[in-house]
């Protein structure tokens, strides 16, 4: 879907979000949030930190994918939202993210996919596949997933 308007949100290593008014959350802020254009082939990219985690929740990355508008001056105009869902981490990534600082920080009870009521009903299919961006974990990771989405949809 070229053209289409992707917008992630996801909490810091210490679960709390931007933008949002709950517990620890700070409102008049915008980290960790961004909105991309698919270029001609439907392809989106992101450069963010690894998410963190708050109780009851596994560590992922919302999603909205907005279809139909038009981009002027920079700004997307328009369309309706056709799309709407969470991307999940491998644990075996999560496991070692979480013994990193800041990460190691983050007192609440982390919840494993299988636990995630949300993850359960996407599955697999919302789940990154991650490599090594570098040597070792600490240089990064680049996450990649394929999302299937019907441009007319409106969830």
């Amino acid at each position: 879907m070229p053209n289409t308007a992707v917008d992630i949100w996801q909490c810091d290593a210490l679960g709390v979000y931007s933008g949002y008014v709950a517990g620890g959350s700070t409102p008049d802020t915008t980290f960790l949030r961004g909105v991309q254009l698919t270029d001609s082939a439907g392809v989106a990219e992101f450069t963010t930190v690894y998410p963190g985690w708050y109780v009851g929740r596994a560590l992922h990355i919302h999603i909205k994918t907005h279809a139909g508008g038009t981009v002027s001056n920079g700004t997307y105009h328009g369309g309706h939202v056709s799309h709407t869902g969470q991307l999940y981490f491998p644990e075996t990534y999560n496991t070692k993210i979480a013994a990193l600082t800041p990460y190691r920080n983050n007192t609440a009870t982390r919840t494993l996919n299988a636990r995630d009521g949300i993850y359960r009903n996407g599955g697999s299919s919302t789940l990154l596949s991650i490599t090594l961006a570098g040597s070792d974990l600490g240089k990064g990771v680049v996450g990649t997933v394929v999302l299937g989405v019907n441009p007319a949809a409106t969830p």
